[in-house]
């Protein structure tokens, strides 16, 4: 029923796009910017209970945030698209058990966070405004949230942080972007109109957009971790990340799938932190 649904919306913009091209474009960017937003379960409710909740702004927009104090260094955890702080429930009861001060955010339009609409730029904001305010030597993004990051460090550069860890991380927004056009069979029309959007909005074109060109300019330590079967980001990004990051090491995994939520990847993670 769901693939129906995706099919008939598809078909729907491509009729459209003979009416205006650019019209069913920017509802075809509308829609690829609208995450669903998952209701947290009771246990998930009272997991984030367990933090001091805090509010920061940008642009108007609330950025939900959530800190467990400890006295080790600060980690910063950047969650994935259409998930929430919550996903790393298991990662911050390791963290904090061993003493390390850890703070959580929802990006725009998930979680408690405010907004409707999702981007990376837009996400990269977020994490400097709480950057600004918790100055973590690490960082940890998953997924579109490490992408985020990278795009947050190669612009602001901030001094504190030592160490980032990618987990799952796509390398190329274009090949977003294509799996998201073959996903709902956009026609050429849409296809076209869409990059000339996309430059009109954010003043570059989708290829510009890319983890490993803007890791380039990064000088911290990095730890990528990327399995071999994710059927959501392919492998092939990690290994572009990898030879971008200048100083980073690529861990390989095989059966975590895309969420990596495993505690062998914890420890990874922990043994990187305490090097």
């Amino acid at each position: 029923m769901q693939k129906f649904i995706i099919k008939l919306v598809g078909s729907y913009l491509n009729v459209l796009s003979y009416v205006s091209a650019d019209y069913a474009a920017n509802k075809a960017l509308h829609l690829f910017s609208i995450p669903r937003k998952g209701k947290l379960n009771e246990s998930q409710k009272r997991f984030l209970n367990s933090a001091k909740k805090e509010l920061l702004t940008f642009e108007d927009l609330d950025i939900a945030t959530y800190h467990w104090k400890g006295n080790k260094a600060t980690i910063l955890l950047v969650h994935g698209w259409e998930s929430n702080s919550a996903r790393w429930k298991n990662k911050i009861k390791r963290f904090t058990n061993q003493g390390f001060n850890v703070v959580a955010l929802d990006a725009p339009a998930h979680g408690a966070s405010g907004g409707k609409l999702f981007n990376a730029l837009l996400y990269s904001e977020f994490i400097n405004k709480v950057s600004k305010k918790h100055q973590p030597e690490v960082i940890i993004g998953h997924s579109v949230g490490g992408m985020a990051s990278v795009f947050f460090q190669q612009k602001y550069q901030l001094a504190s942080v030592k160490k980032m860890i990618l987990l799952g991380t796509p390398s190329e927004f274009e090949g977003l972007l294509k799996s998201y056009i073959k996903l709902l069979g956009y026609n050429k029309k849409i296809k076209k109109s869409l990059n000339k959007i996309i430059f009109k909005k954010f003043g570059a074109t989708p290829s510009d957009f890319s983890t490993s060109k803007f890791s380039k300019d990064i000088e911290t330590e990095g730890l990528i971790i990327h399995d071999v079967k994710d059927t959501v980001i392919p492998y092939s990004d990690a290994k572009l990340i990898n030879k971008s990051l200048r100083n980073s090491k690529l861990i390989t995994t095989k059966g975590l799938g895309h969420s990596l939520n495993d505690n062998a990847v914890t420890e990874n993670i922990l043994e990187f932190l305490e090097k």
